[in-house]
């Protein structure tokens, strides 16, 4: 039934049952009203509006679920739907809301794809030009000092070796620029074989072990390898900045219709146990969204931080 045409019915009845009992019912009123027949007026007027609200609350009950819908929503958890339910009006404005979700996440996950192409691209570029333009020049340079040492007075020498140390630095942290804005590796190896390199950097630059298990190789599209490597990539640049961990232990493995990626560590954690939306975390997230995975970063009771990408294999493509 409508919910116009519920709403009517049930004060149609309630005030059906007020005027039976007026007119059958042993009740007079005097005037002015006697204390006897006020109480009775006003015990007759409580169970009306008692039997109103109980009659009314199942109807207003799917607007109540589908507006709780609408605050719970979350843009980068796009599984929650309302419900359908009710009369024909909340059914149908249940469902076009539903609908509505449909066609705003879909444009959301192409326009996003998009973007993070072009933002890939990019890197790629800035990387070629680190690596063909500065890393070149500051190559050259060292070729120029080692060219000098010959014959520079030796009273000079300490300053050449400074020079000499200075750009040997820069050129190791322009390849490692480059190697972070395009992951050669994973282009080049696969998925596993990049995580694991990934490991190897993190542990060269932090001096923190990483226990690696990557037990499984498997088919995903290129946009989702490179999402799982992103989101790897990432939790690592916060243990690194944030978390004043000693170990961490960096997992692939195949899970039912699936593959998950797990990155813990046992630092200090965060509290509350869900962490605010920061940059890195809310990067994670979108990523996880554009490719209809799952993200969790959580701070278990035995202290840490793990994060958990679990990803959804569709014959190994998009």
């Amino acid at each position: 039934m409508p919910l116009l045409w519920r709403v009517f019915g049930t004060n149609a009845g309630v005030l059906l049952l007020a005027y039976l009992a007026l007119v059958f019912g042993p009740v007079t009123v005097s005037n002015p009203p006697s204390p006897v027949e006020l109480a009775i007026l006003s015990v007759g007027l409580l169970t009306l509006l008692t039997a109103n609200l109980v009659m009314l609350r199942p109807a207003f009950r799917p607007l109540y679920d589908l507006a709780d819908t609408m605050r719970r929503h979350d843009p980068l958890s796009p599984a929650a739907r309302a419900t359908v339910a009710g009369g024909p009006a909340v059914a149908t404005v249940a469902r076009a809301f539903n609908e509505m979700l449909d066609r705003l996440e879909a444009e959301r996950r192409a326009s996003g794809r998009r973007a993070l192409r072009i933002q890939e691209d990019e890197r790629h570029r800035v990387a070629r030009e680190l690596h063909d333009e500065v890393g070149q020049t500051l190559t050259g340079v060292m070729l120029q000092v080692e060219g000098l040492a010959v014959r520079i007075p030796e009273d000079l020498r300490p300053q050449l070796d400074e020079l000499r140390e200075t750009a040997r630095r820069g050129t190791e942290n322009v390849r490692r620029i480059a190697g972070q804005l395009r992951p050669s590796a994973l282009e080049d190896l696969g998925l596993p074989s990049a995580l694991s390199a990934l490991a190897t950097t993190f542990v060269e630059q932090t001096g923190i072990p990483v226990q690696r298990r990557l037990e499984v190789d498997p088919d995903l599209s290129d946009e989702r390898e490179l999402a799982v490597y992103r989101v790897a990539q990432e939790a690592l640049t916060n243990v690194a900045r944030h978390a004043h961990a000693t170990a961490v232990e960096l997992r692939l493995e195949g899970v039912p219709g699936g593959v998950r990626l797990v990155v813990r560590d046992d630092g200090c954690g965060f509290s509350p146990p869900t962490p605010a939306a920061s940059h890195g975390v809310q990067g994670m997230r979108e990523r996880a969204m554009l490719i209809n995975a799952r993200l969790t970063v959580t701070s278990p009771a035995a202290g840490g931080t793990e994060v958990t990408l679990t990803v959804p294999v569709e014959a190994g493509r998009l």
